[in-house]
């Protein structure tokens, strides 16, 4: 179990975060891989990869972050490592409160069991009571609004009915603190309103929301605050218009070196004129 914020006010303190995933887990060893092994003359390969690092975060209750970066700066993890999935491999998380999260809901769908079965054993996985669970039912049938395919198996779901019955369930509990990871730009606008707007009622009943996004446009209107992230580490937290504007302008200084790379090397070298 992990501990508690020592602060008063904080639903979250991290301190000094750091996830490392083992490389040797997932290295394949092929004939190509040896040779280049080979070629190196000893340079040793890495063994791990430092996802985030020397990270520190608090989040009070009440607040609705935004984390937005480049794809591979670590996002998804520190959402992971909240929902307790990921177990830090330095620092500490404490945290104040009932995590709710679809990282856990939507990939913990039985795809043989009903929508309906589904909800019954999300209620269980989280620890609500079996009576209370039949009591959110309705609502959150009603709220995901997925017609008869309630009581058809999950397998036959779009990825879009998943996720809609995933932040129904993950929603309707009235979590404390609600991890959401590029979901409400799922489905139909009128859901993405709905959505929105169930998302705001959390936050305006002191719930935290932390939400992974590349709706930047999103991040501005409903967030209070945004952090940016790269290479597992933050790189602004504050005003999201602020960083915002800030990750966009960093985004265009990359394309922009990328670019001179390209043409750099795609120009031929201009042969060098010999002397008469």
């Amino acid at each position: 179990m992990r501990e508690q914020p020592k602060a008063r006010g904080l639903a979250v303190d991290i301190q000094g975060l750091g996830i490392h995933y083992d490389l040797r887990l997932t290295r394949r060893t092929t004939i190509k891989g040896s040779l280049v092994g080979m070629l190196r003359r000893g340079q040793k390969a890495p063994t791990h990869f430092w996802a985030l690092r020397h990270l520190n975060l608090q989040i009070r209750h009440g607040e609705a972050i935004g984390l937005i970066g480049p794809n591979g700066a670590g996002k998804s993890t520190l959402l992971l490592a909240l929902a307790g999935i990921l177990q830090p491999s330095e620092g500490s998380i404490a945290i104040d409160g009932q995590v709710s999260t679809l990282l856990t809901l939507g990939a913990g769908f039985d795809q043989e069991l009903t929508g309906r079965d589904n909800i019954a054993l999300a209620g269980a996985f989280l620890g609500i009571e079996h009576v209370e669970m039949e009591r959110l039912t309705p609502s959150i049938i009603e709220f995901a609004d997925i017609g008869a395919f309630i009581d058809a198996p999950v397998k036959t779901y779009s990825m879009g009915m998943k996720a809609r019955l995933g932040f129904s369930i993950a929603t309707a509990i009235t979590p404390d603190i609600l991890l959401l990871d590029e979901v409400l730009g799922t489905g139909d606008q009128v859901f993405r309103t709905r959505s929105q707007a169930r998302v705001r009622e959390l936050v305006n009943r002191a719930r935290v929301v932390v939400l992974v996004t590349h709706d930047l446009s999103y991040v501005t209107e409903f967030c209070g605050r945004a952090i940016l992230l790269e290479k597992g580490q933050i790189i602004h937290d504050g005003d999201p218009a602020e960083t915002v504007e800030l990750y966009r302008s960093r985004v265009r200084e990359s394309k922009l070196l990328a670019e001179a790379d390209a043409e750099r090397f795609a120009t031929p070298p201009t042969p060098a004129t010999s002397a008469r």
